[in-house]
């Protein structure tokens, strides 16, 4: 079954459909935007419903009734928990008298997460109770945490390399950098630790350089590379987050917004992986920007199973793929002329990268294909099997 298309992505389309100029058709731009011209079709009448131009269910109401049924199922699970567990209250208090109970309802498609809120139980150590012992490796990370706080609680003044060294003296073998990860995560710090001044500078990398000033992949979903552009419009600044597949120099995703929170990365970044299918192990670069560095966007990147990798400060070559995009952009779309709403500056923003970039304008790089017909002549079963 096919992903939706992200919801930005289809008010987008519904916007350039609704603006278009004289002469073109539904069809065309259905066909621009790679999407269905029934599809367009029903895009249009659910904003059409959802505007109050046309009557029908919204899709706010549509939402609220989804939240109410989800609500009622919830409840009707709650009052399930309580009828069943009775019996097992009223026999003891020991909590794993109640852990059947727990794996029983589970067996019964009730959440083990709506029982234990329920019962008021942790989670954890039912887990632990359902034969899920610790492993070695948790078991080993806690001996070593043990030691080091004992030595930071004996020597506040150290810090992490120093806690490490006496660590290892009291049997906790580990290396410096696994160290300093337990003290950052515990908070244990140094009383001499050094003080922030109040100029703000580009954090430590989350993630290291993989690329390497490689801009090539040998298949789609392997390699992205994401970076934010703006551009002022009369009612102010517009901005645009772009991911792109390096394979094919395809825009695989992008978020435009009138702000520049983590949010916009998080939708670029989600839209990409909607539209493009699993992406396990798919390497994202970027800069250095604290849009990149927010956790948000980190746990986007464990969410869609991705591996992160970030430029060095102040090197815009580390990125030049996608400072070759915006270039292009700057060019063609950006600086042909003063833009006095946001509005209008976003629908001649998606129009040129479905219509133009993706299906026009073709690229020496790719054999003189657009990037669209690079990916269908390159993914084909046939080719791959020669």
């Amino acid at each position: 079954m096919p992903k939706p298309y992200p919801e930005e992505f289809r008010q987008d389309v519904v916007r350039v459909a609704r603006n278009r100029d004289p002469g073109v058709t539904i069809e065309q731009v259905a066909t621009d935007f790679g999407v269905h011209p029934m599809t367009l079709w029903k895009w249009m009448r659910r904003a059409d419903i959802d505007e109050d131009a046309k009557p029908g269910v919204s899709s706010q109401e549509s939402a609220e009734l989804r939240d109410a049924r989800r609500r009622i199922k919830l409840l009707e699970q709650e009052n399930e928990v309580l009828r069943r567990a009775a019996a097992y209250l009223s026999q003891a208090n020991l909590p794993k008298r109640i852990y059947p109970l727990v794996k029983e309802l589970a067996g019964d498609g009730v959440p083990v997460t709506v029982t234990c809120r329920v019962l008021k139980l942790a989670r954890q150590p039912y887990y632990r109770w359902l034969d899920k012992p610790l492993t070695d490796a948790v078991l080993t990370e806690a001996y070593r945490a043990n030691a080091l706080f004992d030595a930071h609680r004996d020597d506040p003044e150290f810090g992490y390399r120093f806690l490490a060294g006496e660590a290892r003296g009291a049997g906790a073998v580990m290396a410096d950098r696994t160290a300093w990860r337990i003290c950052r995560d515990n908070r244990w710090w140094s009383v001499f630790g050094k003080k922030r001044g109040k100029e703000k500078k580009a954090g430590p990398p989350v993630h290291d350089d993989l690329v390497n000033r490689t801009f090539s992949a040998d298949g789609p979903n392997q390699l992205w590379f994401a970076d934010i552009t703006e551009h002022a419009t009369g009612e102010g600044k517009l901005y645009l987050c772009a991911v792109k597949d390096v394979f094919s120099n395809r825009i695989v995703g992008y978020s435009i917004d009138a702000r520049m929170k983590s949010r916009l990365a998080v939708t670029a970044l989600d839209s990409a992986v909607a539209r493009r299918g699993p992406v396990d192990g798919c390497i994202l670069h970027s800069d250095r920007g604290s849009q990149f560095h927010a956790r948000n966007f980190v746990r986007a990147f464990d969410r869609h199973r991705m591996t992160g990798s970030m430029g060095r400060v102040g090197a815009a070559g580390d990125n030049a793929a996608m400072e070759s995009f915006f270039s292009l952009l700057q060019k063609n779309v950006l600086d042909r002329r003063a833009w006095a709403t946001r509005e209008e500056l976003r629908i001649a923003i998606v129009t040129w990268i479905e219509r133009t970039y993706h299906r026009r304008r073709r690229q020496a790089g790719l054999g003189r294909l657009t990037p669209v017909e690079y990916e269908i002549v390159m993914t084909t079963p046939a080719l791959q099997a020669a």
